[in-house]
């Protein structure tokens, strides 16, 4: 299942490819400006018209106080909540005008005691219970205003011209994009009374702790030239018999760093459809394994507005259990996760990680940047905005906890947020090419680790297998690039060492493992056909363990009837 974050902003901008008309007044027969920086419904339409499937494809923006009407692609609706165009089977609002938003907070103002702030009602609560992820104010002020904000979708002629107008555009989009970043670079403020703070290189110094004001400078007081470039190769999603055949022949043996150790790479799993025997073989030989959540359930955004902090520990927590159970891997070697479709769960994620173990997050997606950014530490705010449609990045401070952010990649014109979300168009050579442009833009200037992060479906075109193959082989003939996992690249952050001394660090070397007989993978796993009670079928198991009674899952991690 492969991330849409790209798919999400192209929902949003596919209305953008229809009309865009001026507003022109405060007219009945005219729609209103209301100036809340989403998208809205004309209030005025007709009640008989709402349902209709023209009404219900068109919104609105007021910018300035200038009106711009959207319209969705056909055989598509406006959904107000979500705010994106959607089918029509997935849309259930074409009643409502706009997203109802909370008051806003008293905070200090009202009569409350001390170390408490007051909600919109004047209700008081101790100040640690606003936007914490749950809400306390009988209004819902505490959690209504922390930080959410709308990101500049970068909207532009090509984005247009890409998704294919409908019908000419009666706007100059560019005026359009203007108009939404100045609004938004406007409105970039954080409402969380208890919101972390900006960088203070004085106080964050590692190993626990690191931070820079752009996020670009190099750890360890190291002069860029003497820091190994780290590439970081990452998969998502379930380990089977599609894949694990491509993923041997990527992280052959026979592909070496520099200190004579194997490449290796960090694989996010989630639950359905993985064969955790090959799982197990993949961390006996050395790869990373890592959460991705047991059920990858949609809607995308859900995991990002409606996921709770309990629904975060079932997932994840949840699918390393059963990792554990039916992989063999030990717990304390799942240190990481990725949130599915790359959909950031606000403070309730992070605050999820932080109890219960988690060592990092690698689901931040960055803005384009140049030079790369550096991965950090939450013990401050991150150093740069929330990219995406109504993401929702933490607005705490996590102390020790790091985030790997996705730095997006330059294809020559437009920036990926993952390699695999560029044009499906691209040929093998225009691969190799994107790869080799980011690998310079990486090595020659401040070394920050190079992230691809892909899915298996990708390779089905071989023409990439081979782009991406032989781009490792080049960037290996290099006496200073090192293939690493994300636990890799942070066991370096904590103690950086230049390449003079590269070969003893330990992190990285790849001596015997020990393991114990139960641990090691076995060559003929059960096959285990499986009821589930919750997904009302039959899941087969694959496993070098015993068969459970049930197929594992939320809240059931170990098949128990």
């Amino acid at each position: 299942m492969r991330s849409k974050l790209l798919g999400t902003l192209l929902l949003v901008a596919v209305a953008i490819s229809a009309d865009v008309s001026r507003g022109k007044g405060r007219s009945e027969e005219d729609t209103p400006c209301i100036d809340d920086n989403k998208f809205y419904r004309n209030p005025y339409a007709p009640a008989r018209d709402v349902w209709s499937t023209t009404e219900c494809a068109k919104y609105y923006l007021c910018l300035d106080n200038e009106v711009f009407e959207f319209r969705c692609s056909q055989g598509l609706l406006f959904d107000v909540s979500r705010q994106i165009c959607d089918f029509k089977a997935n849309v259930d609002n074409c009643d409502v005008t706009s997203e109802t938003r909370p008051p806003r907070p008293l905070l200090g103002n009202g009569n409350c005691e001390d170390k408490h702030f007051a909600c919109g009602d004047g209700t008081c609560f101790p100040a640690a219970y606003f936007c914490d992820g749950s809400v306390d104010c009988p209004d819902g002020s505490d959690e209504g205003w922390c930080g959410k904000v709308m990101c500049y979708l970068g909207i532009n002629v090509q984005l247009f011209q890409n998704l294919g107008a409908s019908r000419s555009l009666s706007h100059d989009p560019n005026k359009v994009g203007k108009h939404w970043s100045r609004r938004i670079s406007s409105n970039h403020v954080r409402n969380d009374p208890n919101g972390a703070s900006a960088c203070d290189p004085t106080k964050c110094q590692l190993p626990n702790c690191w931070c820079s004001v752009d996020g670009t400078q190099v750890p360890g007081n190291l002069t860029a030239s003497m820091v190994p470039q780290m590439i970081i190769v990452t998969f998502d999603d379930a380990v089977n018999a599609e894949n694990f055949e491509l993923y041997s022949k990527i992280f052959s043996d026979d592909r070496k760093n520099p200190n004579g150790c194997p490449v290796r790479g960090t694989f996010y799993i989630s639950h359905q459809y993985t064969n955790y025997r090959d799982v197990q073989y993949l961390w006996n030989i050395g790869h990373e394994i890592a959460a991705h959540s047991v059920t990858h359930r949609g809607p995308e955004d859900w995991w990002s507005k409606n996921a709770t902090i309990e629904d975060w520990f079932d997932e994840m927590v949840g699918v390393a259990n059963i990792i554990n159970k039916y992989a063999g891997v030990r717990l304390k070697d799942i240190k990481g996760l990725r949130a599915p479709f790359l959909r950031v769960g606000w403070n309730r994620q992070f605050l999820m990680m932080s109890e219960f173990g988690f060592v990092y997050d690698s689901s931040m997606l960055a803005p384009f940047s140049d030079p790369p950014l550096w991965p950090y530490t939450l013990d401050h705010r991150p150093p740069h905005g929330c990219v995406g449609t109504e993401q929702h990045c933490p607005t705490r401070a996590y102390p020790g906890l790091w985030e790997l952010p996705l730095n997006q990649i330059w294809a020559g014109g437009y920036s990926c947020p993952r390699l695999d979300s560029c044009s499906s168009e691209l040929s093998g050579e225009d691969v190799y090419r994107i790869l080799m442009l980011n690998f310079k833009r990486h090595y020659l200037s401040n070394r920050a680790p190079l992230g691809l992060h892909l899915h298996s479906s990708w390779f089905q075109n071989p023409m990439y297998f081979y782009a991406f193959t032989k781009f490792m082989d080049d960037a290996l003939k290099l006496n200073d690039v090192y293939f690493v996992t994300s636990h890799q690249a942070i066991e370096w952050m904590r103690e950086p060492t230049s390449l003079n001394e590269i070969e003893k660090f330990r992190p990285w070397r790849c001596g015997t493992r020990q393991f114990q007989p139960f641990e090691v993978a076995c060559d003929l796993p059960s096959s285990c056909k499986l009821p589930s009670r919750v997904l009302k079928s039959y899941r087969y198991l694959h496993t070098c363990f015993e068969c459970p009674k049930e197929y594992p899952w939320l809240r059931n991690e170990f098949g128990l009837e």
